[in-house]
């Protein structure tokens, strides 16, 4: 199957949202005028991850406004997203370099790249946000993922909205802070105490999945209800058919460590889709060029395999331990 051929979602059309109302392109900002937390959804870090725009565009298309609080709706990553072309989506993943790499005031102060600009400019409302949830998909097809970090909050929080059914544990990213962990996002003991500072990333499912958006979908409404943003009534109203089954359990995925590609010849034993247990320690799971790449604990889970994006510095696969939420 061809790139195009697997892209089942079609681009979102937000033009009549592009602009925003904060005086920032692609933000728009809520005020209820009553206390409240503030929330943020963002979507479109990465320019060719379509179910967050759908989802961000069908809360301003449905006129959802806060009952408590404030409400922040970011497009992200605007000028990358415009370069989206199905039969080679990856390369509208970023522009100069991976938007969710670069929440560092360090990196933000030198604004040489296009991602360090826009990340600048998104950087006050994130500051100012108290909860968020930054709307993403994958590389591949595979079951939807949670990210909370090493926050046991954001674990809470994730127990709270009943879904997804994996729930990863990971400690950030080699190359760069995360959205999901800038600033207080990323502190252990944030001032406020434990509820006043969320953040989780979700992994959607694939691309061009229209389940992805199904996914995104429901998750909004979970979080803006576990935040008290809006009551129950009024979502289920302004927006039917979003809300989901709850997961029937949930799982943590605890990342002990990555797998990182020497070079772009690293291949799997297996077509993994991702979630696999593997029974055994000691067991072939890949080639770093000619090297065994062996798990390294008796029931190992894989968490987000790929070779889609695979060079020397890479990581082609997580491995992780697993328990119940």
């Amino acid at each position: 199957m061809t790139d195009a051929a697997a892209f089942e979602l079609q681009v979102p059309d937000i033009s009549a949202w592009r602009a925003g109302n904060s005086g920032v392109e692609g933000v728009w900002h809520f005020d209820s005028g009553q206390a409240g937390r503030c929330v943020m959804i963002s979507a479109l870090v990465h320019g060719n991850e379509l179910c967050g725009a759908w989802a961000l565009k069908g809360l301003l298309e449905a006129g959802l406004r806060p009952q408590r609080g404030r409400l922040l709706l970011a497009f992200c990553n605007l000028v990358a997203f415009d370069r989206f072309d199905p039969t080679k989506h990856d390369a509208s993943r970023f522009v100069d370099e991976d938007m969710n790499r670069q929440w560092q005031p360090d990196r933000m102060a030198t604004g040489n790249t296009l991602e360090r600009r826009r990340a600048a400019e998104l950087r006050p409302f994130l500051e100012q946000a108290d909860w968020l949830l930054d709307l993403h998909s994958m590389h591949e097809r595979a079951a939807p993922l949670l990210l909370a970090g090493m926050q046991p909050r954001n674990l809470e929080l994730a127990r709270r909205l009943r879904a997804p059914e994996h729930v990863v544990v990971d400690a950030g990213h080699k190359d760069g802070v995360r959205m999901r962990d800038f600033g207080r996002f990323g502190e252990m003991n944030p001032e406020g105490g434990d509820a006043a500072t969320c953040s989780l990333l979700l992994e959607s499912g694939f691309h061009g999945d229209l389940s992805s958006r199904v996914v995104a979908q429901d998750m909004c409404v979970r979080f803006l209800q576990a935040a008290g943003t809006l009551d129950t009534e009024t979502l289920q109203h302004a927006l039917p058919g979003w809300q989901q089954s709850d997961a029937p359990h949930q799982w943590v995925l605890e990342v002990t460590g990555p797998v990182v590609a020497r070079s772009d010849r690293f291949r799997f034993t297996h077509a993994f889709q991702g979630l696999e247990l593997i029974e055994h320690a000691g067991t072939v799971i890949g080639w770093n060029d000619s090297e065994p790449v062996t798990t390294p604990y008796d029931d190992c889970v894989l968490v987000m395999p790929s070779v889609r994006q695979a060079r020397a510095g890479v990581s082609v696969v997580r491995f992780a331990r697993r328990r119940p939420l």
